[in-house]
């Protein structure tokens, strides 16, 4: 019998593939699939690099300079930490914005959410009708920060609004709420407060993933609804609570648009609505001190960052997670 000996894969000309052939074709497939990646990811990291990071990169240099946008940037003069010192030193404005805009954040972001979760608990039945309600009450997040929003708030609390002529009904006298400087900056916290849609539909969907035997559990050891609520739905719902509070208070510092139209971009009456974004643009654009804006845009980064911060490292007491692992 004649003995046969098997093909060496390695020999050419045995009509088996090599593996080094192998790879090198496995290894063109992979570049050309991240090519391909890198080429749909071009409209995003040239808009990254173009639309925030090289300016970013450009405000942190206008920070240390004397910039007013009418010099040429060749001629701009360092200035090293003058902004800096200036600001946390001898500029009262940017102390009375900072006031201004902690109390915005802090009165108003409790009180949305508040009222978020309050008709969310509402909603989440099955009414008839429901959905219609939902959708009003989500209505007013699509306006978000539209300045045709704002105007229509401003006329609503204008002395002769609908406003104070629905006071009036009841034989209550208005007042210019608008123009009232105790009163200015409270306008615009209902304003805020008004447009809860946004958390509101996010504890929506929280609420829907609440286990109803835990209710169930609770109900049979005796727990009434308030019971039921602090101790079943709050801590199922920490994760949502935290992920809101979390975005809610970074657009509460950020807070620009009603603040400009209700005060025709100068923050009155009497300086009571001059949020610190609104601070910043009137030095940038108004006052022409844009490398004193830069610095200022910098700090306030840097507060939101240390917020944030502040935020995740406290939450891994009170946020608990359905998987029992607090983050």
């Amino acid at each position: 019998m004649a003995l046969t000996t098997a093909p060496d894969p390695t020999r050419r000309g045995t009509g088996s593939v090599r593996p080094d052939a192998n790879r090198r074709g496995t290894g063109r497939i992979r570049h050309g699939e991240g090519l391909a990646g890198y080429v749909f990811l071009s409209p995003w990291l040239v808009g990254l690099m173009g639309i925030t990071a090289l300016p970013m990169l450009l405000s942190l240099y206008l920070s240390f300079t004397n910039y007013d946008i009418l010099t040429p940037l060749s001629e701009v003069e360092w200035v090293g930490l003058a902004n800096y010192e200036r600001m946390f030193t001898s500029d009262p404005s940017w102390w009375h914005s900072v006031r201004v805009t902690l109390s915005f954040a802090l009165i108003a972001v409790p009180l949305k959410l508040a009222a978020a979760l309050g008709v969310a608990l509402l909603l989440n039945r099955a009414w008839r009708g429901v959905g219609l309600f939902r959708g009003l009450f989500y209505l007013p997040s699509l306006l978000g920060g539209s300045v045709a929003l704002a105007i229509v708030w401003v006329n609503m609390f204008n002395r002769d609004g609908a406003f104070n002529s629905f006071l009036a009904l009841f034989g209550i006298q208005g007042k210019p709420w608008v123009n009232d400087p105790d009163w200015a900056l409270e306008t615009l916290m209902v304003l805020a407060i008004w447009q809860f849609g946004a958390p509101m539909v996010i504890f929506l969907a929280g609420l829907k993933q609440v286990p109803t035997e835990l209710y169930e559990a609770a109900a049979v050891d005796g727990a009434g609804k308030f019971r039921q609520f602090v101790n079943v739905t709050l801590p199922m719902l920490s994760p949502v609570i935290f992920f809101n509070l979390v975005l809610e208070t970074i657009n509460g510092f950020q807070g620009f648009t009603a603040a400009f139209v209700l005060s025709n971009g100068t923050g009155g009456p009497v300086d009571s609505t001059l949020m610190y974004t609104l601070n910043l643009y009137i030095t940038g654009f108004t006052n022409l001190e844009m490398g004193y804006a830069s610095a200022m845009a910098w700090v306030f980064l840097i507060a939101i960052a240390i917020i944030t911060v502040i935020f995740f490292s406290t939450g891994r007491f009170w946020v608990h997670y359905s998987d029992g692992e607090d983050r």
